[in-house]
């Protein structure tokens, strides 16, 4: 059994909090029929609001799909905070909140899904094919929460993404930023920079931070958030992609 979680009660405020804290499920839960059912009764136990703080490089995303899933459809509300990182699958878990908060020096990363194939030809145009659906599907999470178009989404998934605390709430991935005064809205924050001073970059080249921009070193220390190490037949990757429902 591969528990990549915690719940854990606040006394303080009398609610529960469940913590994600390293790789989203490290090793794939599709097909384990332990894991998943374990969370689920888990997450049953505690019916009213929950607190979920993020701390993860990212992980399995059909793992994080189900996850995602089970928090959308929990009776209590949901409040996500990212206190460092939210990478990957873990950055679709982070979608799942009533309201999603980022603290000040965390950052998130969303980018295209992937794998490894084995086959011929017809079988790696097939992984292709399977891989567009799972980034659709990702997708889905990313609209509802950001209400971004679909290809502007797109785009940022396939330049690998970074975000800091400010561009996240500006795109509309995070509802605000824990300890900061939230309720100025995007528009008004946005008139009141331009009063200053004028925007000095583009908003796009300042958000994106990708490995042809000399990250490979920060990457390795996140190296579990992108880069699938173990390979995933394409028959199995076609099962799971029918599992993903939002």
């Amino acid at each position: 059994m591969d528990k990549f979680w915690n719940f854990i009660k606040n006394e303080e405020t009398s609610e529960t909090e469940l913590y994600f804290e390293g790789p989203i499920s490290s090793s794939t839960w599709y097909g384990d029929e332990l894991t998943p059912a374990l969370f689920k009764d888990e997450l049953n136990k505690h019916p009213g609001n929950l607190t979920v703080w993020i701390s993860s490089p990212g992980g399995d995303v059909f793992a994080a799909s189900q996850i995602y899933t089970m928090l959308k459809n929990h009776k209590g509300r949901i409040t996500v905070k990212i206190d460092s990182l939210a990478a990957s699958a873990a950055s679709v878990v982070a979608m799942a909140g009533d309201e999603t908060l980022i603290a000040p020096t965390a950052l998130m990363m969303i980018h295209d899904p992937s794998t490894c194939a084995m086959g011929n030809k017809a079988d790696m145009e097939k992984a292709i094919i399977l891989l567009d659906e799972v980034k659709e599907s990702i997708i889905n999470a990313y609209e509802t929460k950001s209400h971004l178009s679909r290809n502007k989404i797109a785009k940022l998934m396939s330049d690998e993404t970074w975000l800091n605390a400010k561009k996240a709430h500006e795109m509309g991935f995070v509802d605000g930023i824990l300890f900061a005064d939230n309720k100025k809205s995007v528009p008004e924050k946005e008139n009141e920079l331009n009063e200053e001073e004028p925007e000095k970059e583009d908003s796009l080249t300042a958000m994106t931070y990708s490995k042809s921009k000399n990250l490979s070193a920060f990457l390795s220390k996140v190296s579990a958030s992108a880069e699938s190490v173990t390979g995933t037949p394409i028959d199995q990757l076609e099962k799971r992609l029918a599992l993903l429902k939002y």
